[in-house]
């Protein structure tokens, strides 16, 4: 929602939905009573607050919505044999597994968890990419390793 106050007084009102992208405007003119400076000053120091409180909800869904896709998107390659989860072996693939699934439940025992609380958590539950790296290089080095030994044989 964004606040707009020109020199005459008149307020001029914006609402978007960020999720559908539905947007409104209206004007208010007050052609009796203009707004005085004080409440234009007050109007102006609310929007602010409100600003800052749409900012914090923001960065909280974003922490949620990044932990989630990041849950997900690794439930879906382990499951695709096509990618990471014809790579592993059983065990990495059910320890990747369990802590996807912790990590789900989390989110959803969670709702209301806050910004620091969500980032927290990614750090805590999920197998970070620098594990998967890892896990990768390893799976790749092994088939190279494999292939060899069959080309000498």
């Amino acid at each position: 929602v964004t606040f707009e106050i020109d020199v005459n007084g008149i307020l001029h009102v914006t609402a978007e939905d960020k999720g559908t992208g539905n947007k409104n405007k209206i004007t208010i003119t007050n052609d009796q009573n203009r707004l005085s400076p004080e409440d234009i000053e007050r109007m102006i120091n609310d929007a602010e607050k409100f600003a800052e409180d749409d900012k914090k909800v923001k960065e909280q869904v974003e922490a949620r919505n990044e932990l989630e896709s990041y849950a997900y998107s690794l439930k879906n390659q382990i499951g695709d044999k096509e990618k990471l989860g014809g790579k592993l072996d059983d065990a990495d693939k059910k320890t990747l597994e369990e802590a996807v699934d912790e990590t789900i439940k989390w989110l959803e025992s969670n709702r209301e968890a806050t910004t620091d609380e969500l980032k927290e958590q990614k750090k805590v539950s999920c197998v970070t990419e620098d594990d998967l790296f890892h896990m990768y290089i390893f799976v790749c080095c092994s088939q190279i390793i494999e292939k060899n030994k069959q080309k000498r044989c």
